[in-house]
């Protein structure tokens, strides 16, 4: 019964790569490159989303100021028109 349990718990233990887990906190320089690397990947992935983000949300400005509503589209211009300074690098 006892020896069951244990075999039982071992296999899990294996099955939860507990034993990698602990090699990679006893490397900490692996530790830290990996981590690193994630951070990387994730502050690019950020800035992509956001560029895309972004454009679709000026370009779907740009459509709603091409309608030429009265009040909402001077506001979207000025908006538009702002960011387009920006971009090229002029001051407002």
């Amino acid at each position: 019964m006892l020896e069951r349990r244990l075999v039982k718990i071992a296999e899990e233990l294996e099955r939860s790569q507990i034993a990698e887990y602990v090699d990679l906190l006893n490397r900490p320089f692996s530790l830290i490159w990996r981590n690193l690397l994630a951070g990387t990947a994730r502050g690019i992935g950020i800035a992509i989303g956001f560029t895309f983000f972004a454009a679709t949300i000026l370009y779907i400005l740009q459509l709603l100021g091409a309608l030429n509503l009265p009040i909402i589209g001077d506001y979207i211009a000025d908006i538009v028109r702002i960011v387009q300074h920006q971009l090229e690098g002029k001051a407002y």
